[in-house]
């Protein structure tokens, strides 16, 4: 690709084949009214960038290596189901804060970079499940994971597609575990 091309970009955290294994079928008996985010898409968003010229990657990946280079401990449980306009989430506590304290990291070294402005709101650690036009207002039982700690962190490029978004990971970073 030319340094001038755009992608769609996000940096997030990979979850362990242990977690995808009891969330898909979960996804599956419990999740109607829209589209279930397939098992490669599944993942905790830690900053959205949106549309990025692509010689900025490595400038993300690298602001992504410095902040996951303290990212251990990391522990999610999950809280809730919750729907916006759009999609269906699972939402998370953050035990102990590592998960919040990466993705502060994160944010201020993509501000760094210039290549993120950080949201008003505060991180909310969750893995989006369910896409819809219409909501359809679910209170599904939650899904018996565990304690969630992410197999690693990435950069994730989107591509809108009719069928829904495909992403591909850019590059994957190792969490001290």
């Amino acid at each position: 690709m030319a340094g001038d091309e755009r992608l769609r970009l996000f940096c997030g955290l990979r979850l362990g084949d242990r977690t995808l294994d009891r969330l898909v079928p979960w996804q599956a008996e419990h999740l109607r009214g829209g589209r279930i985010v397939p098992r490669a898409n599944l993942h905790v968003t830690l900053a959205f960038l949106g549309s990025r010229p692509v010689g900025d990657v490595e400038r993300i990946a690298a602001a992504l290596r410095a902040a996951a280079s303290a990212g251990s401990g990391i522990r999610l449980r999950v809280r809730g189901y919750r729907e916006t306009r759009s999609v269906g989430m699972l939402t998370f506590d953050d035990e102990g804060g590592r998960g919040g304290e990466l993705a502060e990291r994160l944010f201020g070294l993509l501000e760094e970079r210039g290549v993120y402005r950080r949201e008003a709101r505060r991180w909310l650690p969750h893995v989006t499940v369910l896409r819809f036009r219409e909501r359809p207002r679910l209170d599904p039982p939650l899904p018996n994971l565990g304690a969630v700690g992410p197999s690693d962190a990435a950069v994730y490029s989107s591509v809108l597609r009719s069928a829904g978004a495909q992403y591909e990971v850019l590059e994957s970073i190792a969490l001290n575990r």
